[in-house]
């Protein structure tokens, strides 16, 4: 089993930054994907931005390019999402997953049924 956990949400205003962290520990396996997803209210979740096992290749969502980096560190098996320039439209809960194996697609990598594991979530509100 692996575990994931999210953490660094919190309340900003319009143009500031934040920063998210992901701890994953347990049976990860080597080569593991990691991504950040997010679900504002009445909406289904969706894709924001991923990782490969060795950090070496990224993956965003065009209404974050530009705004949103990720990036892991393998020897504290976390990754992180530095979110820059907020907007409401940011408001959400924000998910990390892990996909045990990495993904084998870019469809898989950018769909939730493409991760083995989730976090709880972590609550990010961006006021206006």
């Amino acid at each position: 089993q692996v575990q994931v956990v999210e953490s660094g949400g919190g309340l900003v205003q319009a143009g500031m930054s934040l920063r998210l962290s992901c701890s994953a520990s347990g049976r990860t396996g080597i080569r593991y994907g990691m991504g950040w997803f997010r679900q504002a209210p009445g909406k289904e979740r969706e894709f924001v931005a991923a990782i490969t096992w060795n950090g070496v290749t990224t993956y965003y969502a065009d209404s974050v390019k530009g705004r949103f980096t990720i990036s892991r560190d393998n020897a504290q098996n976390t990754m992180y999402l530095q979110m820059s320039t907020l907007k409401p439209e940011d408001t959400a809960i924000y998910y990390c997953a892990v996909s045990q194996y990495g993904s084998s697609s870019d469809h898989a990598r950018r769909s939730p049924g493409g991760y083995d594991y989730w976090g709880k979530g972590t609550l990010v509100t961006v006021s206006k």
